[in-house]
């Protein structure tokens, strides 16, 4: 069984090894032989490093957590697929019903469950055309890898969203929910930058369309509910 290649952060070349282990706890990173740096530092970091440097959108922590720490090539690639699906919708659930609460004063409503379901087909649709426009939008302006990829990394790089359930903690205005679209926002260009090696001016503008076509059935979809 040929052994997978990983990927040199700096470069983004591929590389056969990233480290060699003489003993447990006792290794020597690999140097990349395009760049001649080490191929990733991030071997040996701790997971919040990690994580400030993914905040920060900095290439090589997204090569890092792309290439070097999810196998796209793996067999249980599409069982990750299908949890992070399910992750991202249940977040956007949450991001909608924490701003129907706050414009509708944080009432409590007896109709908990309908609305709930209401806010989840909302979600639906608007997600459904975001990944309908961000396809055709990519087609057009990227040289686009395998669909699953793709789909793999804009998921993957929605980690932002997680910053939502700190909201009701720490009572922050209804303005952070948009702030912290923007990062999505610019955390997916960022990701499809590293996947497609793509000008970040075109990743942007594949971005900005897609969210934009999303939040605009969102509202088209928010109105309509509260018509009816």
């Amino acid at each position: 069984m040929a052994r997978e290649k990983k990927t040199c952060v700096e470069c983004g070349h591929k590389v056969k090894s990233l480290f060699i282990q003489y003993s447990p706890g006792n290794f020597r990173l690999m140097k990349c032989e395009n760049c001649e740096e080490v191929a990733d530092e991030y071997v040996e970091c701790e997971l919040l490093i990690i994580f400030i440097d993914l905040i920060l959108h900095k290439t090589k922590a997204y090569r890092h957590l792309l290439y070097n720490v999810v196998n796209q090539e793996s067999a249980n690639v599409q069982h990750l697929l299908w949890k992070l699906v399910l992750a991202y919708l249940l977040l956007d659930t949450y991001r909608s019903l924490l701003l129907r609460r706050t414009n509708d004063g944080s009432n409590v409503s007896m109709s908990f469950l309908f609305e709930s379901l209401e806010v989840l087909v909302n979600v639906l649709s608007a997600n459904f055309t975001f990944v309908f426009s961000f396809a055709f939008a990519a087609k057009l302006m990227l040289v686009m890898p395998r669909g699953k990829e793709i789909l793999l990394t804009i998921l993957i790089s929605s980690y932002v969203k997680i910053f939502l359930f700190a909201m009701p903690v720490w009572e922050f205005p209804v303005s952070v929910i948009f702030i912290v679209d923007m990062l999505v926002l610019t955390s997916n260009a960022v990701a499809l930058k590293v996947m497609t090696e793509s000008a970040t001016s075109r990743c942007l503008a594949v971005c900005f369309i897609a969210h934009s076509i999303r939040f605009l059935v969102d509202q088209i979809s928010g109105h309509l509910g509260s018509v009816m």
